[in-house]
Formats: C-alpha cells, sequence, structure tokens
C-alpha cells in the first residue's frame, strides 16, 4: 500500500522524549546560583517550547528585564544542562518501536526542535539508533525558531518531499501553528508536555494518544 506520507518530522521535547526533569532541574540550579527563586516541575511544562533563551526568561520573571542578570543566567544554564541534558531524559514509551515501523515503510524521518542545535543532535544521537532519523535541526542562527516555517521547509528541500507529503508532529501551540505556517499536514501527541487541550484549542484536528497510531497515519 502506498504511503499518505513520505516524510514525518517530529517535534523533540514532549513528542520523541521527556526531558522535562532535565530541563527544570538545570534551570532551578542556575536560578539558585543567582539567588533567584526556582520552580515546582510541572510549571516548567508551560516554560518550554520557544527554546533555551524564552525558559530562562519564562523562570526568571521579572528579573530578565535585567539585561546582564539574564545573560549571566543563561549561560550558566547552558553549562549545568551540557552536563545534565541526559541524565533523566528518556524516549517515551512506544517511540522507537513507531520508528522502526516507519522506516520500514520507507518513510523519511527528521526531528525539528526549537532547543540548541548542539543539544538537539546530542540528546538524539544518544537515545536513538542512527539508522532510525535522517536529519535533526535544532534552533541555530541559520534559521529562526518555530513557529517560523524556513527551517521545516529546508528539511523537505534536504528529503526532497512536497508539502503534501509531509506530516508534522509535535505536542504544544507552538507546533500546531509551525505546521499551519508551513502548510503540512499536523498531529498533536495527548503524552507530551502540553496535553490534548491546548492542541484543540490550537486547532489540531488530528490527535493521537500513542505513538503507534501515528503508524496508521503515515
Amino acid at each position: 500500500m502506498k504511503n499518505k506520507f513520505k516524510c514525518c518530522i517530529f517535534d523533540l521535547d514532549g513528542t520523541l522524549v521527556d526531558s522535562l526533569k532535565d530541563l527544570a532541574l538545570s534551570c532551578d540550579e542556575a536560578l539558585r546560583l543567582f539567588e533567584l527563586p526556582d520552580h515546582p516541575l510541572d510549571e516548567y511544562r508551560y516554560f518550554v517550547g520557544n527554546g533555551i533563551a524564552n525558559l530562562i526568561k519564562r523562570a526568571m520573571g521579572d528579573k530578565a528585564e535585567d539585561e546582564k542578570l539574564f545573560r549571566s543566567v543563561y549561560d550558566t544554564f547552558n553549562l549545568i544542562y551540557e552536563e545534565k541534558c541526559l541524565d533523566n531524559t528518556r524516549p517515551y514509551h512506544g517511540i522507537n518501536d513507531m520508528l522502526k515501523a516507519l522506516k520500514e515503510k520507507g518513510v523519511k524521518i527528521g526531528v525539528l526542535s526549537n532547543k540548541a542545535d548542539e543539544f538537539s543532535k546530542r540528546i538524539v544521537g544518544a537515545l536513538f539508533d542512527s539508522q532510525l532519523i535522517d536529519e535533526v535541526y535544532g534552533h541555530s542562527e541559520k534559521f529562526p525558531k518555530k513557529p517560523e516555517p524556513s527551517s521545516l521547509w529546508a528539511m523537505l528541500e534536504k528529503f526532497g518531499c512536497e508539502k503534501s507529503e509531509c506530516l508534522y508532529i509535535g505536542d504544544s501551540d507552538v507546533d500546531v501553528i509551525t505546521a499551519s505556517n508551513a502548510g503540512v499536514s499536523f498531529c498533536g501527541v495527548e503524552w507530551g508536555f502540553r496535553g490534548y487541550d491546548e492542541l484543540k484549542n490550537t486547532g489540531a484536528e488530528t490527535i493521537v494518544r500513542t505513538p503507534a497510531e501515528i503508524i496508521e497515519l503515515v
């Protein structure tokens, strides 16, 4: 049977991997070093998703208006996270089986994240078989952050795929808007950081509860 989609492009944090604890612990440690208040783990669900700079700004609150202090916390976070980014971060249950099934169908697989490119590539390289994922684009100076779609379009060009042949998969409002801006089909995942309601309220028409359901969509 012919596939509906030739490529699947996934968000990373909250979609392929549960990285919330490592992000939260690293941020809390950086905040405490500058005598700033830390936060409960659950609050970080709403701090992440728009890149590290925005994570730090949200965690710092009004204190982020002090540019020198913000830069110090930001730089410190990066040093801490470099050491801790794989302490607790793991693929969600069923993700590896889903990726294997997609590869068996001949589907190209990409990862597109607002996490810094260095961290995105390191996490994917450590947690997934290199044969399962064809490309990883984290945030760099090369492209603006999602939901601006140019990084997604660049990956499509690399894969030789048309917009109509791509399914983009993510867990947050940022991902819904990214797919819309890029003109590609979208699938939301319920198991991520933000949950069903945010996806639905942002306009996601397709939302799955398990990774196995993605195989059926493709």
